[in-house]
């Protein structure tokens, strides 16, 4: 074989091509998750402190008070 007919059939083969089509599509779809990731954080963080404060400032009646007529 020569050095021509040897590039012509290594251009040709295609047996690794769904390998490198499978790693590409996996490394977008990491990429769009570490994206989203970000993008959520802070608003999470947020609606975790909104939510602890409300907890926290919520005032519990007692059992000796449930149901009682003033």
């Amino acid at each position: 074989m020569t050095l021509v007919s040897l590039i012509k059939t290594f251009a040709a083969d295609e047996s690794g091509a769904v390998t490198v089509d499978w790693v590409v599509l996996t490394a977008a779809i990491v990429g769009l998750g570490l994206a989203v990731v970000t993008s959520v954080r802070s608003g999470v963080s947020a609606l975790g402190t909104d939510i602890s404060n409300a907890l926290t400032s919520a005032s519990v009646a007692t059992l000796g008070t449930l149901g009682v007529a003033e």
